[in-house]
């Protein structure tokens, strides 16, 4: 009897001892990945400031902007992740506040957006020089007072230099971030100040520049495509392909106001593993047309294993921009579609309606045009 006792109590050391010995003699391929040594990354779409966001946001009892609202459901997905980027497709030039054509929202949007969890924010988009010199100023000067990341403009030519790169670290991992827009609404530059555009051979010396940064992953954030097309460019993908050859591993579009197709391709012997979002659309706006309602967050895992980064995760979260009136109040709320899912009552009516067609739309477009993404 005693000797079936002493084998009962040596039975799990031998089986953690096999399951180690297991473990660590299995090919590296199959070893599973530590979660150490990962970084997760999400990147918003446009955020945008029409006039109807900038009066919904204004309470008359404090006689001040709050736009917490607009995050609030959307919040905890943001903060699930490590880092999170956005495209702030306004300036922050103070009163008068203004939206279409000549955007111009409250500090006030800023302070949410930090709430929020949102961690980088991109300037270098079609509307940054909207209110000229001072507006551009002003807006990279509220944004250093919240403690934001930011690049794409640049207050002064010599502050490109030490801030045109902003480098994220986790679990021993280097992400280079780079933003230029294609164009400012064909408004100058403001004299003085620096807007990161779509120029080539700018882009090929940062590239180049990268290089020194002792980086493991390359991202580029572009301001780019045609408004309301569903799909891009031929120049657009020419472009993306020279950049791909130049070094960068990832490249996040904004600008159409649509959704466009996001592709994967694995490394071959000719090139490392290419990754393109070409457009991740609104974030939130006041465009209610159909398509234009909503977009996509792109998230991203990044793993590291024997000092080779890879992506061991790329896909999406579709999200839908509710536009309420409550009490005579007007409310705008960004919603995860998979949230609502869980509980499709949460929406009624027209709402509900708009929602399902947009997920609709959504689906049966990138399902179509994507390549190796999948919805999360």
């Amino acid at each position: 009897m005693k000797k079936y006792l002493l084998l009962l109590l040596f039975l799990p050391i031998v089986g953690a001892l096999f399951f180690y010995i297991f473990i660590h003699t299995l090919p590296k391929k199959l070893q599973p990945v530590d979660t150490q040594t990962s970084m997760r990354l999400l990147f918003l779409g446009d955020i945008m400031g029409h006039q109807a966001q900038i009066n919904a946001a204004y309470d008359t009892t404090s006689q001040s902007y709050n736009y917490d609202t607009v995050f609030a459901q959307v919040s905890s997905l943001i903060k699930s992740y490590d880092f999170t980027v956005a495209n702030l497709e306004v300036t922050l030039s103070g009163e008068p506040y203004s939206g279409y054509p000549s955007f111009s929202s409250p500090d006030a949007l800023v302070k949410a957006i930090k709430k929020s969890g949102i961690d980088v924010l991109m300037t270098a988009n079609n509307h940054a020089c909207d209110k000229g010199g001072k507006g551009l100023k002003r807006t990279i000067k509220v944004l250093d007072e919240y403690h934001m990341m930011h690049t794409g403009t640049f207050a002064k030519d010599r502050d490109r230099n030490k801030t045109n790169m902003i480098v994220l670290n986790k679990n021993d991992i280097r992400v280079g971030l780079l933003n230029y827009t294609e164009h400012t609404n064909w408004m100058p530059t403001p004299k003085g100040t620096f807007v990161n555009r779509i120029d080539l051979p700018l882009m090929l010396s940062d590239i180049h520049a990268a290089k020194d940064k002792q980086l493991d992953t390359l991202i580029v954030m572009l301001h780019w495509g045609k408004e309301y097309k569903f799909l891009p460019r031929h120049m657009h993908t020419v472009l993306a392909q020279k950049l791909f050859d130049a070094g960068v591993d990832i490249i996040i579009g904004a600008h159409p106001h649509t959704l466009q197709p996001m592709h994967y391709t694995a490394s071959t012997k000719q090139h490392k593993e290419r990754l393109i979002y070409y457009s991740l659309g609104n974030f939130v706006s006041d465009q209610r047309r159909r398509y234009t309602n909503g977009g996509a967050l792109a998230g991203l895992v990044l793993a590291k294993h024997d000092g080779k980064t890879y992506i061991k995760e790329a896909g999406y979260h579709l999200v839908w921009v509710h536009k309420q009136r409550d009490a005579n109040k007007t409310h705008y709320e960004v919603i995860p579609v998979a949230a609502y899912e869980s509980n499709r009552s949460s929406l009624k009516g027209l709402a509900q309606k708009r929602m399902e067609e947009f997920i609709s739309d959504s689906r049966k477009h990138l399902y179509k045009h994507n390549q190796n993404i999948i919805e999360w």
